[in-house]
């Protein structure tokens, strides 16, 4: 335990190790990446994928090292009992710090496949990291935009027909896919300017939801909908890597993916209005657990 030291050493520290992690899990990753795109084999693309997939969690494994080293944090989670890593997961997560994807590595770490994101298709082009998010399978997805779509009608459907047809890989392979559903991480000011009916959250965004379920529902397993509280608050990662004690509280509850929740959010207006008051009921539970919660912390106090 490093908490001992000051504050500006400690995230010195902490965030070093971060970088020398990364600068080393990436050094061994991209001449594999290299070889699983000169020899493309399926054979040999699934034993990269092993050992690529392995460098993955041992990067998160050094990670939640450098947390136990520079912090003394106290976790309070539940509902990860049961969860293995050999199924398909969707993880949806309310969003208030870059700290999130820290504490989301760390509570799953080894209970579910590595997560990842789904990505525009135009971000394999980003140079180191697009072909990072290849080599380690980041799903990435093909969508027009609705004023494309009005002009040229014939390609309605074409994109999830696209991202499905990439998503064929994952049917051998188990996959967490994460979505931070607010599509943003929360503050005062955009809860303000968004006049969201939620006191803790903001508005959660259905449609990148409910195409990534049209895309892969029949592979999930469970949506895993979890809750991240801060109850001394919200930090910046900076912040989080100053500080050496925190409080981190975790809920996580297993959703099962059912037929009613797949369907054409884009073109079925009835389908999309469905899922629109799913998610916010979602959420609503959700705003009403943080409450709850806050008050109980309060009252501890």
């Amino acid at each position: 335990m490093l908490n001992f030291l000051p504050g500006p050493v400690i995230g010195i520290i902490s965030f070093s190790l971060y970088v020398i992690n990364t600068i080393v899990c990436a050094s061994l990753l991209f001449p594999l990446a290299i070889l699983k795109l000169v020899y493309p084999g399926e054979a040999w693309r699934n034993s990269c994928n092993k050992v690529l997939n392995e460098l993955g969690i041992r990067w998160i494994a050094f990670n939640s090292y450098n947390l136990r080293l520079t912090k003394k944090i106290r976790w309070d989670v539940r509902g990860i009992d049961g969860l293995k890593p050999d199924e398909w997961y969707l993880v949806l997560s309310n969003h208030q710090s870059w700290v999130d994807i820290l504490v989301l590595q760390k509570i799953f770490h080894r209970k579910i496949p590595f997560l990842k994101f789904f990505l525009k298709k135009e971000l394999i082009w980003v140079p180191i990291m697009g072909l990072a998010w290849w080599a380690l399978e980041f799903p990435f997805m093909k969508r027009y935009k609705k004023e494309y779509l009005e002009k040229f009608p014939q390609h309605k459907g074409k994109d999830l027909e696209i991202t499905k047809k990439a998503c064929e890989r994952f049917r051998k392979m188990p996959i967490s896919v994460m979505n931070f559903v607010e599509g943003t991480r929360f503050t005062r000011q955009k809860h303000n300017r968004q006049k969201s009916p939620y006191t803790n959250l903001l508005r959660p965004k259905a449609g990148g939801v409910a195409f990534v379920l049209s895309a892969m529902g029949d592979q999930f397993n469970h949506i895993l909908d979890v809750t991240i509280v801060y109850p001394r608050g919200a930090m910046t990662f900076w912040e989080f890597m100053c500080t050496g004690t925190n409080e981190i509280i975790v809920r996580v509850e297993a959703i099962p993916v059912t037929d009613d929740l797949i369907g054409d959010y884009s073109n079925d207006p009835h389908f999309q209005n469905h899922f629109q008051d799913w998610l916010n009921r979602l959420w609503m539970k959700k705003d009403i657990f943080i409450d709850e919660l806050c008050r109980e912390k309060k009252k501890a106090a």
